[in-house]
């Protein structure tokens, strides 16, 4: 676009002239991407999760954030991990657990 004897041109792009399978393709086997697979298959299912303080927090992998941040659901406390097979759990429901309290992530076998 000229104005007023500028001669420089502005150019338009459309989101039709990028590639972006060329972009998905390149990522296909970065580690990033293997990471990004192995928490999406654990989606939905049962994980337990060992915080600082000694908990044990058991339930259902909501979602999770770039902080390392778990938000899970049907969420049941135990004191300790040798209470989960002996004592009854405390139901929390629906939890955030902050990444920085959070010792190991285990998937469970309900």
């Amino acid at each position: 676009m000229e104005k007023d004897g500028d001669s420089s041109k502005e150019e338009s792009v459309s989101m039709r002239d990028c590639h972006h399978s060329y972009i998905i393709d390149s990522e296909k086997d970065s580690p990033e991407s293997q990471g990004k697979k192995k928490l999406a298959s654990l989606l939905n299912g049962h994980l337990k999760i060992k915080m600082t303080d000694g908990r044990v927090l058991i339930g259902i992998f909501l979602c999770t954030d770039r902080d390392a941040n778990v938000i899970l659901g049907s969420c049941s406390e135990y004191l300790r991990e040798e209470d989960c097979f002996t004592e009854e759990p405390r139901n929390l429901g629906l939890v955030m657990v902050p990444g920085r309290h959070i010792v190991s992530i285990h998937q469970d076998q309900c």
